[in-house]
């Protein structure tokens, strides 16, 4: 039996406050979807970056409910910022089957959808189907299965035409303490077959067009970033959130028009958790 996730969909920072985010993306020179309301039941609304292939997804809880509970606790826990990431599957209730037969345990099954507001004017609906890994089997951050019902009406043209000439995330980092053994349990769920060692750490290549993992220890993520960078980054979440660009000068000039400092780094330029939502945001080349 295949497994059923074939790379990474989107990735989901969590804020307490979804119109700052917003508002510093926005600086940045990503073009952003209009807010989007979730179900009373799910009680959270977001704005998304639409890139190539994926997107990043910026997350509010607007009211307490039983099916934010586990974003509220890791929110509450750790601050702001990368908690979570989100795998692609062509469909949620059959993923579901699927893992239960590799023995590989899953939970809370999702629909729902949002209204979308269309490039030639209208209203459409973007649809999706969720599903959950279990948070104890996940060694970083928060991790789930996205099934898109309606993908034409959440990659739209318009979103996806960045100032700052943004392709994709090409990769996400996080700190961990054993990476190869976190890895390993990651590429599990993940269905990747091997995990390379690199840079002090461990790299999971998660397919074709998709970002790859690292787990990296502690001090060789303080020779690519400052050390008061990762400090204001999730504990338990990811650290750095790595954004391909067509063209660099283009994500300079971004930042120099926003008055925002950047760091170079031997890949790119990173930009500082508190002005990217709680995470350190490296533009690299693409």
């Amino acid at each position: 039996m295949s497994h059923p996730v074939t790379g990474i969909d989107h990735v989901l920072l969590i804020g307490g406050d979804l119109d700052g985010v917003a508002a510093q993306y926005a600086r940045l020179g990503f073009a952003l979807s209009p807010p989007g309301l979730h179900s009373a039941a799910k009680g959270t609304a977001n704005h998304t970056i639409m890139l190539q292939h994926d997107y990043i997804e910026l997350l509010g809880i607007l009211r307490d409910t039983e099916l934010n509970r586990q974003r509220r606790a890791v929110l509450e826990r750790s601050g702001p910022g990368l908690h979570a990431i989100a795998c692609r599957v062509a469909d949620a209730e059959a993923a579901a089957r699927d893992l239960a037969h590799l023995g590989i345990a899953t939970e809370s099954l999702s629909h729902f959808d949002r209204p979308v507001p269309l490039d030639g004017g209208g209203v459409g609906r973007a649809a999706f189907s969720t599903l959950n890994f279990r948070t104890e089997d996940v060694p970083v951050g928060l991790l789930f299965m996205c099934q898109h019902k309606t993908p034409d009406t959440v990659w739209l043209p318009a979103l996806m035409r960045h100032a700052n000439s943004a392709i994709g995330i090409t990769a996400v980092k996080a700190v961990s303490d054993d990476p190869q053994p976190d890895a390993a349990r990651l590429a599990r769920l993940l269905g990747v077959a091997a995990v390379t060692r690199a840079d002090g750490g461990a790299m999971i290549d998660t397919g074709r067009n998709s970002a790859s993992i690292w787990m990296q220890r502690r001090e060789q993520l303080e020779r690519q970033y400052p050390a008061a960078w990762i400090d204001a980054t999730p504990g338990g979440g990811y650290a750095v959130l790595q954004i391909g660009v067509a063209r660099m000068d283009l994500a300079l000039s971004c930042l120099t028009a926003a008055e925002v400092a950047s760091y170079p780094t031997v890949q790119g330029h990173a930009v500082a958790p508190d002005q990217a939502g709680g995470v350190i945001l490296e533009f690299v080349a693409s």
